[in-house]
């Protein structure tokens, strides 16, 4: 392997910046299990715990939003460091005494979690744009299905990272040794990046917040209902049937999510392949649309089968995996799509207005999850699911398509 000096300066930023996601990402997930154990083992209900990100998920949408506004005026690199910065800050907020931790002081740290989050998610993928040339598509789409592909796989990780971690140090030692590890690598990426990366040329006016571009409005649309298809059953739900209809213990349920969301992340990493880039072509609308074809019809089909007796296990566990390599291709292809159709100069307005429909539809669908399930029960969150997706796939197909070939 070559010494990072010989690398080209556009191969070092990404390796930076994939290193910056990847450190926070771990952290995140780590945290989300902590809190989900800690305050678990003090006698909180699931939807009591799943309150307690409530503010995590509404705050992502207004961050994205106003997050690619603040970097395109003072430049990507600055919104990253500002997001890692806000992540130590949101930890030592948990290191306060016991007493301290009520439900509305976590849920303003996971308010500081979810904005450092998206201010982090939002750079990272705005960065690759200007990294990559527009004529090399194909290239693009790699770096792109790889920085998301692997952020998941890391959070995944981070499940089992926050376990370990409360076994071994408590809550206390997990969340300052968390805090002390990713504060090193804020000031390393204050001293590394490149300075003034991704920062329009044109300084872009607040009203400009709203993207003008109709394929960026419908991808972002068609991302919503992707989302909200996703954590309307995934959030909630599932890890509550698990655990009361099925039996699991908390371990097992937080341990089968983890290996899912790792697995997710790895097909996301392989996209490109699935979807056609070593016959030299890349995705456009029209890929979109097939693919959320493809996955509308499965939680519907889940839901039936769910009624079948003896069956249960099966269906819900078969079903999942299957969603998960459809749903990882899908959300890959999206996040090529979105940098792809951004305009180079002041990317991140337009991936920011991107991420907070993402956020959005996250927000959406994890509301609907905690109480359609409650009321109605799973089989009604998964029919939501098969209509947010179809809501999706014809939303697509009002997509643009890409000039055919691949520039690799």
């Amino acid at each position: 392997m070559r010494p990072l000096s010989q690398l080209s300066p556009e191969i070092r930023q990404y390796l930076l910046v994939t290193g910056n996601y990847w450190a926070f990402t771990l952290t995140d997930g780590a945290l989300r299990m902590l809190v989900v154990l800690h305050f678990h083992s003090l006698g909180y209900s699931p939807l009591q715990i799943a309150a307690l990100f409530l503010f995590y998920e509404i705050f992502g949408v207004v961050t994205n939003l106003l997050g690619g506004y603040l970097g395109a005026r003072l430049g990507l690199n600055r919104t990253m460091n500002l997001g890692l910065g806000l992540q130590v800050a949101a930890l030592l907020m948990l290191t306060v005494p016991a007493a301290w931790l009520t439900v509305p002081w976590v849920m303003g740290a996971q308010a500081l979690s979810g904005i450092a989050k998206d201010l982090n998610k939002m750079s990272a993928k705005s960065s690759i744009k200007l990294l990559v040339p527009d004529s090399q598509q194909g290239t693009l789409y790699k770096w792109v299905a790889i920085l998301t592909g692997s952020k998941n796989a890391l959070k995944g990780v981070g499940f089992f990272l926050g376990g370990a971690l409360l076994a071994l140090l408590g809550f206390t030692g997990a969340v300052l040794g968390m805090a002390a590890a990713l504060a090193l690598i804020w000031l390393a990426s204050l001293w590394l990046l490149q300075k003034d990366l991704g920062k329009a040329k044109a300084k872009p006016k607040f009203r400009e917040l709203l993207s003008k571009s109709r394929a960026i409005n419908i991808l972002s649309a068609a991302r919503l209902f992707l989302f909200g298809a996703r954590d309307v059953w995934f959030v909630v739900a599932l890890p509550v049937y698990l655990s009361s209809v099925f039996g699991w213990d908390f371990w097992l349920v937080g341990g089968f999510l983890a290996c899912w969301v790792i697995g997710y992340g790895i097909i996301q990493s392989f996209a490109p392949a699935i979807t056609g880039k070593r016959s030299g072509q890349v995705p456009d609308g029209r890929a979109a649309f097939i693919w959320a074809a493809l996955l509308a019809g499965l939680p519907a089909a889940i839901a039936l089968g769910l009624q079948a007796d003896g069956s249960e296990h099966w269906v819900l566990l078969g079903g999942l995996l299957l969603f998960g390599v459809l749903f990882a291709v899908n959300s890959s292809l999206h996040s090529y799509l979105i940098v792809s159709y951004a305009k180079e100069d002041g990317v991140s307005l337009d991936v920011g207005f991107y991420y907070m429909s993402n956020a959005l539809g996250r927000l959406l669908g994890t509301l609907l999850s905690g109480w359609v399930y409650q009321v109605y029960g799973l089989a009604a969150c998964l029919w939501i699911s098969s209509a947010f997706v179809l809501a999706a796939a014809l939303i697509s197909l009002g997509l643009p398509r890409h000039a055919k070939g691949l520039a690799r």
